[in-house]
């Protein structure tokens, strides 16, 4: 168990590295970052000073590599970057140290803020959408998929066929607009919901107030596909193992079906959804930019279109790495979640 954990944190690892590379490369043709600070009447001084300070004077390979210090969880530092850029740290060392920090993310080119803060501040925000969005998918999904594998050849069978695929035709960005215009503004008077807002509302009276209504349709929307899917995953599944003689010998000792459905079939058909769950939920965290934008949701991704539009690359790079950790992270949850779940996979089994 041990090599196997220590494996996948070394293939986590190369993974993250080759992410570096490729964002950091990807970026270096789409203008001068010190003219998008200063303008283009900028004079070449203060650009140059600029470049200077960003370190932009210095050959690629020398820029990839303060980038890729920066982004080390061990890096070599003077006292005065670290002064500089207010890194907390441990090391040893003199004037250079050896130091053991926290990725560093440069600052926002347009605010100056750190990039790190910045995301933090945005977190919450898609963390609390993605859980409230895979929460409807599961509960939904599964149960869809049990029903239509109970109740096979008839009409909840077929109905719960055609909304697993219905959720899975329509696109995320398309379905953001119907459902903000549906819900939000033509049946607003009777659902109460908007058709944009954030987890906090600032009211000159009362501070800062929670609005968590407001997740529900942007919520609804990104949960919309992984539930066909997690429902079609579960209905092949439990018809694959309804098949199966242990659950006939189930029915011959006098369980009912009740018992046999929840207790052993789903439990031995969960592989497959627990790889789409795990999947998609990493796919939420990274890619809910569009559906954030649209429903005004203040997260990783309305920052990361926001900051794109504004070509703001540190705050683009610094949410690609972060997304991609998480996502990395969750595939390694995943990992040890069908050792959990599935007894054969046990090294003693």
């Amino acid at each position: 168990m041990i090599n196997r954990l220590f494996n996948r944190l070394i293939y986590a690892s190369l993974v993250m590295l080759g992410v570096v590379v490729i964002v950091f490369f990807l970026f270096q043709g789409f203008g001068d970052p010190s003219r998008l600070i200063l303008g283009q009447r900028a004079d070449a001084g203060t650009l140059d000073n600029i470049r200077r300070d960003l370190r932009l004077d210095k050959p690629k390979w020398k820029q990839f590599a303060y980038y890729l210090n920066d982004v080390s969880p061990i890096s070599v530092y003077s006292k005065k970057d670290l002064a500089e850029k207010d890194i907390h740290w441990l090391g040893v060392g003199g004037n250079t140290k050896l130091v053991l920090k926290f990725p560093y993310l440069n600052r926002s080119y347009q605010t100056r803020k750190e990039v790190w803060t910045m995301l933090m501040e945005a977190l919450p925000g898609t963390f609390i959408l993605a859980f409230l969005a895979i929460f409807i998918a599961i509960v939904c999904g599964m149960a869809l998929g049990v029903l239509a594998a109970v109740k096979k050849d008839t009409w909840m069978d077929t109905t719960a066929i055609f909304t697993s695929v219905l959720g899975i035709s329509a696109p995320s960005f398309f379905m953001s607009i119907v459902i903000a215009y549906v819900f939000g503004f033509v049946l607003n008077q009777y659902t109460g919901l908007q058709m944009t807002g954030s987890l906090f509302d600032t009211d000159p009276f009362n501070g800062r107030q929670w609005q968590l209504r407001n997740a529900i349709l942007p919520a609804l929307t990104l949960g919309l596909r992984p539930m066909a899917i997690i429902a079609q995953l579960t209905r092949g599944s439990m018809l694959d193992i309804l098949n199966q003689d242990y659950i006939r010998t189930a029915y011959a000792k006098g369980l009912s079906q009740k018992q046999v459905i929840w207790r052993h079939a789903l439990r031995n058909a969960l592989n497959p959804v627990i790889t789409a769950i795990t999947g998609w939920f990493a796919e939420l965290l990274a890619g809910a930019f569009f559906v954030e934008y649209i429903f005004g949701w203040k997260g990783i991704g309305k920052l990361t279109v926001d900051a794109l539009a504004k070509l703001d690359f540190p705050v683009v790079m610094g949410s690609v790495l972060v997304t991609s950790f998480f996502f990395i992270s969750i595939n390694m949850l995943a990992d040890w979640l069908y050792h959990m779940v599935d007894p054969r996979l046990k090294p003693n089994a």
